[in-house]
């Protein structure tokens, strides 16, 4: 953990507003370190069906000895939709594609998302099959030069398990499939200390039938050092509800690592849910953090996006590459 982080957030008492199911099944825990250029030292852990390495390199692959997820072949959406040519965490949000809101959305009103190519790359995390009332949080397919990369909230998963990605998930159907998670990559900071400042994860999913996640829904860039007040597009999962739901407001600087937002009835299940700029198109948050997110339904918070999750992001994609 980096030491300008340490005792940020002594005085608070986090206040656990997701719960997180047990996973129906122990995994072996692969711990990799490594140490980049003036970021913070990272863990990466993988399940127990993936080879076990003692190094991470542009060539491990944890993937390929794992058997794809079985889902049913469904329609891509349109393909401007995927985001193939801004690497995440490599270049500026500004050059990312700027997202549109949905026009029936008012500004810090909460409305159920509409089925289109952008909630297309959101979706529900399962303990096991696709079926009503089993999700538990909220997951975004994030760009990467592999292609298999979701990210979400640390506090929601330790391990994957026996965890399923259902993308564009509503009312007891996975359209475009159910997509087995593969390993979980944390930072150190967040594994030895659960430091709020670095609730985030980043998982690998196995391919289906050959293809890629971000093949079929498409990908949102990851976006680092933004504005406290940007605008952005907030979706998420409700435990109650089957539909996801999004939101539109502008963040606010909660403290030194934390952004907030208000959007009203964002309960259990949506932790991990992406804050999407409207301005740019990129992830530049989650519902984490904080409280792990926040103990109210009507304000979340997120962890800030800097060097230390692009440094977590290219450990994942030099695990999963």
């Amino acid at each position: 953990m980096g030491q300008h982080r340490a005792g940020q957030h002594a005085r608070r008492t986090p206040r656990r507003r997701i719960l997180r199911p047990a996973l129906a099944t122990a995994c072996a825990a692969l711990a990799v370190a490594a140490v980049l250029a003036g970021a913070h030292t990272l863990t990466s852990r993988a399940t127990a069906d993936a080879p076990a390495d003692s190094a991470l390199t542009a060539s491990a692959d944890p993937s390929t000895a794992l058997a794809p997820a079985a889902a049913p072949a469904t329609p891509d959406p349109d393909p401007a939709a995927v985001e193939a040519t801004a690497p995440a965490g490599t270049a500026s949000t500004a050059a990312a594609p700027a997202a549109t809101p949905t026009a029936a959305v008012k500004r810090g009103s909460t409305t159920d998302a509409p089925a289109d190519a952008e909630s297309a790359k959101v979706g529900a995390l399962f303990n096991g099959p696709v079926a009503a009332g089993r999700h538990f949080c909220t997951a975004s397919v994030v760009h990467s030069p592999t292609k298999n990369l979701l990210l979400t909230a640390a506090h929601c998963l330790s391990s994957s398990g026996n965890v399923t990605f259902a993308p564009g998930y509503r009312d007891g159907t996975a359209p475009y499939g159910s997509w087995q998670v593969t390993a979980v990559h944390t930072t150190t900071g967040w594994d030895q200390h659960r430091d709020e400042d670095e609730d985030f994860a980043i998982l690998e999913v196995a391919a289906d039938q050959g293809r890629q996640i971000e093949d079929v829904v498409g990908a949102h860039p990851l976006g680092t050092g933004e504005s406290f007040t940007a605008q952005v597009s907030l979706f998420g999962y409700p435990n109650a509800g089957e539909t996801p739901l999004t939101c539109v407001n502008a963040t606010s600087k909660e403290d030194t690592y934390q952004r907030a937002i208000d959007c009203p009835a964002y309960t259990g299940g949506t932790s991990g849910g992406p804050w999407i700029s409207t301005a740019t198109g990129a992830v530049i948050g989650l519902i984490g953090g904080y409280q792990e997110g926040g103990d109210t339904p009507d304000t979340s918070y997120s962890a800030l996006f800097d060097h230390t999750i692009t440094a977590l992001y290219a450990t994942a994609v030099a695990a999963a590459g």
